[in-house]
């Protein structure tokens, strides 16, 4: 098993929305279906990108013009050559939150 896959679907770690500067931002990038989220608690971090599993619901979770509240955003993808699902919890005041990955089967 790839070591940086390995520590991060054990426990919380620290995210970013990454290359977002506002919550009206990230609001577009749902809207795209497409995210990126950066691991902080790696060496350099880790940023992966997110293609979103049902982008409608999570608009409907958050208030993105008042900057409030939290929205989860999970998405699959291949990372170290390792299938996996990356679930992120993001505070829209912050852009920031926490998260980690999910190993999937072949």
């Amino acid at each position: 098993m790839d070591e940086l896959v390995q520590r991060l679907s054990e426990g919380s770690h620290p995210v970013v929305a990454s290359q977002v500067k506002s919550a009206e931002e990230l609001k577009q990038s749902i809207e795209r279906g497409y995210v990126l989220v950066k691991f902080t608690d790696t060496q350099g971090g880790t940023e992966l990108g997110l293609r979103l599993e049902e982008p409608a619901a999570i608009l409907q979770s958050a208030d993105f013009e008042q900057a409030a509240g939290v929205v989860r955003l999970s998405g699959n993808l291949s990372l170290n050559y390792v299938k996996v699902r990356c679930v992120a919890d993001i505070d829209l005041a912050t852009l920031a939150g926490t998260g980690h990955l999910e190993i999937l089967g072949d």
